[in-house]
């Protein structure tokens, strides 16, 4: 009896056979941790700066003692970045509100939503400021655009999980509009505003992280800062930031938003001056193989043949990202018992709480610059932003999940109450969550290249710097279908047997 059991699936040596949620959710985790550990070695992780640890020390001291009195115009700074991010994310919710009325009825609307929000701002940048230049259209729309497909997804969502009675008592033949102004926006309002909120302030991180690109916005004199080595005025300027992000309940109330978008208007000027000529130029010639154009299907195979390292860096994308996912899954285990309130002491969940809220809010391509000073150019500083980042938001989400449970093993030890309560509670709607989060992951590997990792971003900003914008845009296009293929993936691959902690309105 007892070997029959054996050989059963699900007993004995065959328990990784069993189809109930828990082992399905190990079998991911372990794969996942599998196939990251078999990977990096192929990983360029090195450190290859002479004294990090004096680096880091004079970081530090920036930043605790920041120089106020370096700065040169952060109120302007401050403003153009606010004024960016808000009328930004105002165009992308413009763009993306009708489209999300049609988002669950045609193929071709996901299609384009999915094209547009797989390409990084900061791409969207670089392609808009062969047009614009370094002016506040450029900004504008490298914001609005991803935005828009963003919008038109999570507002689809919110929609698709309304009640269906209140549509339902409507007589029928009442249209698509009039159902949704009568039935449904007064029940998703609050959601959908809560979200909109929530992407404004990722739009304030984008409007920083566009001056990497040279727009004047806080990043570009954060980024000059750093680079030149005067970390006590970076500690200031991040000090700035930081501020900018905690006040946001306070100055970004919706009561004070017209007066915000009217000041905000006035500092975007002045508009640049578009040929029409050349506007079209770019889009219909620059931008596209000159053989493809004439319908030379053998010089488009050798054009193709030219573009280099087109394998190592789709390889190195794709391996950061693994690298990054699985690094954010370690790092949310980690932290988000520090901002549990079933752990610690108040003042331990108060410091944790304020290392997530600071990982969480410090853009990945930041993390990334900063530990790229620290360690040198090699895949190390960027997994560690998209760990740190991403699993800071993460253990954010689980932690306020966490707080709503009611545990029911009095006298039980924390690591106790841990290992049998609480984790097997929330852990499939982590994985669900990183399954999430994979899409954005690879999003940002791709522009880290940027500073000099050799992902497809690195190939991307070296050829929009030498002008050969048909190889940059096949790049981009390349960067799309990637992330396109890993949210697919990661749709497949999501538990669905759980509720996933992660809100529409954090993402």
């Amino acid at each position: 009896m007892s070997a029959d059991l054996t050989e059963r699936p699900g007993h004995g040596r065959y328990w990784w056979r069993g189809n109930s949620t828990g082992l399905k959710l190990a079998r991911h985790t372990l794969a996942l941790l599998a196939l990251a550990v078999v990977m990096v070695p192929f990983a360029d992780l090195e450190i290859l700066t002479r004294d990090p640890w004096g680096e880091l020390a004079r970081m530090a001291q920036g930043l605790a003692w920041p120089a106020w009195g370096s700065l040169e115009s952060p109120l302007q700074a401050l403003g153009l970045t606010v004024a960016v991010a808000l009328w930004g994310t105002l165009g992308g919710m413009l763009l993306g509100f009708p489209l999300a009325l049609l988002f669950s009825r045609s193929r071709l609307v996901r299609a384009g939503c999915a094209f547009v929000r797989a390409i990084h701002e900061l791409f969207w940048a670089l392609l808009f400021l062969q047009v614009f230049g370094l002016s506040a259209a450029t900004a504008l729309m490298a914001l609005a655009i991803p935005y828009a497909g963003i919008f038109a997804k999570v507002y689809a969502e919110i929609l698709e999980q309304l009640p269906s009675a209140p549509r339902d008592a409507l007589p029928r033949g009442v249209g698509r509009l009039s159902r949704f102004i009568y039935a449904e926006l007064p029940l998703a309002w609050a959601r959908l505003s809560a979200y909109t909120r929530y992407r404004f302030e990722c739009g304030l991180r984008a409007s920083v992280l566009l001056g990497f690109v040279g727009l004047p916005t806080l990043g570009f004199q954060l980024e000059t800062a750093f680079r030149e080595g005067r970390y006590h005025e970076a500690g200031a300027l991040l000090w700035l930031f930081y501020l900018l992000i905690a006040s946001l309940p306070w100055w970004g109330h919706r009561r004070l938003l017209p007066l915000l978008a009217l000041g905000g208007a006035l500092l975007l000027g002045p508009w640049p001056a578009v040929e029409g000529g050349l506007l079209w130029r770019f889009i219909s010639q620059d931008i596209w193989p000159p053989a493809l154009l004439e319908g030379d299907w053998r010089g488009l195979i050798d054009w193709l043949a030219r573009i280099p390292n087109l394998g190592p860096a789709i390889g190195n994308t794709l391996l950061l990202g693994l690298l990054g996912s699985v690094g954010a899954l370690l790092v949310a285990l980690a932290l988000w018992p520090l901002a549990s309130r079933h752990f610690g002491n108040p003042a331990t969940r108060l410091a944790g709480r304020g290392l997530l809220i600071f990982l969480r809010s410090t853009p990945e391509l930041m993390l990334a610059f900063f530990f790229l000073l620290l360690l040198g150019p090699s895949l190390l500083p960027a997994w560690l932003a998209l760990a740190l980042h991403n699993g800071a938001l993460i253990a954010f989400l689980v932690a306020r999940h966490a707080d709503a449970i009611t545990t029911g093993m009095p006298g039980v030890n924390a690591s106790g109450r841990l290992a049998y309560e609480l984790l097997p509670r929330l852990y499939p709607g982590i994985l669900a969550l990183l399954y999430y989060r994979a899409e954005v992951i690879l999003r940002e590997t791709a522009i880290l290249g940027m500073l000099g990792v050799a992902t497809l971003g690195y190939y991307i900003d070296e050829n929009f710097e030498y002008l050969l914008f048909d190889v940059a845009f096949f790049l981009l296009l390349v960067t799309a279908a990637l992330n396109i293929a890993v949210d697919a993936l990661s749709r497949r691959l999501r538990p669905k047997e759980t509720a996933v902690i992660d809100d529409p309105c954090q993402r």
